[in-house]
């Protein structure tokens, strides 16, 4: 069977899979009836992780007016990529209620406009501009600021899924395919691999937070030191769901290197005083 990734890790080995008589990542669709997947879970996996570090091209799609949109111009922060399609009626709209709820978190903690998103439909067929701007209604996503919803082409989103490292292919009753969003960063590269409908807030929020905080050296001290803080400080606060700047990391840290100041000044004393 097919095998959904169920959970996101920086390596292979910390991927746990669910179990494979419920890995059919599509609505309607029976495992027992659905055809025989080309992929065995490990290639599966092996396939989605080798894109990671991968330049994500400069695919030119449609978006929900049908105008051509450039993945180019998403560039210069980090970037949510989710494909789904828009005839599936439990699984997609579950990944992408789920990705909203992360979004909403995510930007409360990082900034408004700290980083970007594009729904992609795969099933370049049905999922014209005007299917995308319905599931993108049916989902409650219309006019969320930097979210895109965009359809494709049959060349075009072959050569996305490939790129992306996502697998799909014609099942029974649809379509069986990974339940998965990549994490670009700002310059285009692939950073990160989330797999699962149901996905932790942070297995999302963590890796966007490491992007949109990592200000280099060139942006200047005060602001390198100041994002390094906020990427300590802001921490995710189970019991609400959310994340919040934890001032306690902040004066632990002030602590500690007061209390360094002081045993240093004490040493240095000493050795004069030994002098």
């Amino acid at each position: 069977m097919f095998a959904t990734l169920k959970l996101a890790a920086r390596k292979p080995s910390g991927i746990v899979f669910v179990s494979l008589a419920a890995a059919c990542v599509v609505a309607d669709v029976s495992c027992a009836r659905a055809t025989a997947p080309p992929y065995e879970r490990g290639d599966a996996l092996q396939i989605s992780q080798a894109a990671i570090g991968r330049e994500l091209a400069d695919f030119t799609l449609r978006d929900v007016d049908g105008q051509p949109f450039a993945l180019s111009r998403l560039r210069g922060r980090p970037l949510v990529v989710s494909m789904i399609y828009t005839s599936c009626h439990h699984v997609c709209p579950a990944i992408t209620k789920n990705l909203s709820e992360t979004i909403d978190v995510a930007r409360e903690a990082l900034g408004e406009d700290s980083f970007s998103v594009v729904t992609v439909g795969f099933d370049w067929r049905v999922d014209t501009p005007e299917r995308m701007r319905q599931f993108e209604a049916g989902q409650g996503a219309r006019g969320v600021p930097n979210w895109h919803f965009l359809a494709t082409e049959a060349g075009v989103v072959d050569a996305l899924s490939e790129n992306l490292g996502f697998l799909f292919y014609p099942s029974a009753k649809g379509f069986d395919h990974l339940a998965q969003a990549t994490i670009v960063d700002a310059d285009g590269a692939i950073y990160r691999q989330v797999y699962g409908v149901d996905v932790e807030t942070t297995a999302i929020v963590e890796p966007l937070k490491e992007l949109v905080f990592d200000t280099p050296r060139s942006a200047g001290f005060i602001e390198h030191w100041v994002s390094t803080f906020k990427l300590f400080c802001t921490v995710y606060d189970p019991n609400s769901g959310r994340y919040r700047f934890d001032y306690s990391i902040f004066m632990t840290i002030l602590a500690g290197i007061l209390s360094l100041g002081l045993v240093l000044a004490f040493i240095v004393r000493e050795w004069r005083r030994a002098r």
